[in-house]
């Protein structure tokens, strides 16, 4: 048998939820040649990772062998933890005996992660795992006591339902069934037994959609109550219009995740190199000549604009050895740091071009070698930051160093979800994000929640004829998460108060007439 100098590399995926992916999953599938799925979902992990290199899917019956490369690593991504699945340990054997050398990374198991979504524990005496495949064993027989954990497809559930009871457990036994486990749209719903199959039915979930049903005493409502921590989140399952891009709100995104929110970006504007380039040229040419003492960033464009342009010139982030950094607040310093550059300054409080201002050391004569700072910014940006420098005694040098410009209107099904309140939330940032997302989209329905991160935003909104329900204490993007989060959490208790279900603002019922794609929506999740 030849051998291969290339490897493969069977990765863990976990349960499919990206933050779960350990850290070693995420440094081998940078590190990759190229990245092969087992299945399409899996694909979402990519992108939430922002990753696009090669990427290739595995078709059913396929063999793994024909996408291999010699002299190459290849990362194959496999649900939960790669050798506790059956046919990912039988592909890696046969990757073995045709001379590849092979890595496992192991990742969280299915088998015990998505029972927890659904608040289970699987700390009960005797615990049984069970993971269903295409063909199901018609003389399987599983243990007639303790807690019993099977994940199989909703077609496969009548056959669950049989082989439970052909197993002595009783029709009347504590079950519970979870769909979708993990995302923000798991459903999971308490039964028993001998209506496991008619559950699940009754969720009117497509034949493929993985179930995970726990059968036994911790699958009661009783002892799951207590538990149920993932479907309790305040904002779990809100659907939350972000206006800006991935790179601008990865903070806010992440923040309105761990409350259960499914984020929708949609971009409000576009990024375009100045009408006159000499300004940069100018800024990166002081900067390799030393005549700045800090540079003050207002965005993450600014960094990313003063990168592309250092890089032009042949420089890295070397460049700016004994300058000082300061950045208007966490979006604009992770920018920074993906260069390998850590912030010296950044507000604590008022995350804005005016509270930086406010929190940057005077110009001391002293102990400042040189008075001047450089301020790489929009075309539309406000002088807030240079005046007020200016007062504190620094000569400021405030470069355009791009220019913004209204971005294309979002797909037609994006913009009527916005206009018929398909969306329980909207989250502005800016009064750009405002004037922009109704110049190219439309003016949110008023059924949609509406966030503003301070009080000019909020202005803002209201001119454009918007109710502002929800405005962070102080202008920040993590701040305006955890008040849109309280804001969820007072509505649940007020509803619970009057004796009425925690229905999500986007499907709490309306006067007059339903557009027919918002009353489609609501039959199809009328049991979340």
């Amino acid at each position: 048998m030849g051998t291969h100098r290339g490897r493969i590399a069977f990765v863990g995926a976990g349960p499919g939820v990206p933050s779960l992916l350990t850290l070693a999953a995420v440094d081998m599938l940078e590190s990759a040649d190229k990245i092969v799925l087992t299945h399409e979902e899996q694909r979402g992990l990519l992108t939430a990772l922002d990753l696009h290199g090669s990427v290739e899917q595995v078709a059913e019956g396929e063999s793994l062998l024909t996408h291999l490369l010699d002299d190459a690593l290849v990362a194959v991504l496999v649900d939960g933890d790669p050798l506790m699945d059956a046919r990912a340990t039988r592909i890696a054997r046969e990757c073995s005996q045709a001379g590849y050398d092979i890595d496992v990374v192991p990742g969280i198991p299915r088998k015990t992660s998505m029972p927890e979504f659904a608040g289970v524990s699987l700390s009960d005496g005797q615990v049984q795992l069970i993971t269903l495949h295409d063909d199901v064993d018609e003389h399987s027989h599983w243990a007639p006591s303790g807690t019993l954990v099977v994940i199989g497809a909703a077609a496969q559930m009548p056959e669950v339902q049989r082989i439970a009871l052909a197993s002595e457990r009783a029709a009347d036994e504590p079950a519970l069934v979870t769909v979708r486990a993990g995302s923000t749209s798991q459903r999971s719903r308490s039964t028993t037994v001998g209506r496991i199959a008619e559950t699940v039915a009754g969720m009117k979930v497509a034949a493929t959609t993985t179930v995970v049903v726990v059968i036994g005493r911790q699958a009661g409502e009783l002892e799951r109550a207590q538990l149920d921590w993932f479907e309790t989140k305040p904002l779990f399952g809100w659907k939350v219009l972000v206006p800006r891009t991935q790179d601008q709100a990865g903070p806010l995104v992440r923040r309105l995740a761990t409350f259960g929110a499914d984020t929708q970006l949609v971009p409000t504007i576009a990024v375009e190199e100045p009408r006159t380039p000499q300004q940069m040229d100018r800024a990166v040419q002081g900067i390799v000549e030393g005549r700045y003492q800090w540079v003050a960033f207002t965005s993450a464009n600014a960094v990313r604009a003063l990168r592309e342009k250092a890089t032009a010139w042949g420089l890295d982030a070397r460049v700016f050895s004994g300058l000082r950094l300061a950045a208007v607040g966490p979006a604009t310093a992770e920018a920074l740091l993906d260069w390998g550059l850590r912030v010296d300054l950044m507000p604590t409080d008022d995350q804005s071009a005016a509270g930086l201002a406010a929190e940057f050391p005077a110009f001391d004569e002293l102990f400042d070698p040189i008075n001047r700072v450089l301020v790489p910014k929009a075309d539309i940006a406000t002088d807030a930051l240079a005046h007020g420098l200016a007062d504190l005694g620094w000569e400021v040098e405030d470069v355009i160093a791009y220019r913004t410009v209204r971005a294309a209107p979002p797909p037609l099904e994006t913009r009527e979800m916005i206009k018929t309140g398909q969306f329980d939330a909207v989250v502005f940032t800016s009064s750009s994000t405002v004037r922009n997302l109704v110049g190219i989209a439309g003016k949110p329905h008023n059924a949609s929640v509406i966030a503003a991160i301070g009080p000019q935003t909020a202005r803002t909104c209201r001119e454009h004829g918007l109710r502002v329900d929800v405005q962070a204490e102080h202008p920040s993007a993590l701040e305006l998460a955890d008040a849109l989060a309280r804001f969820a959490e007072e509505r649940r208790d007020e509803l619970a108060a009057k004796g009425k279900p925690n229905v999500r603002p986007s499907l709490k019922p309306r006067r007059g007439r339903q557009p027919a794609a918002l009353k489609r929506l609501r039959e199809s999740q009328e049991d979340t």
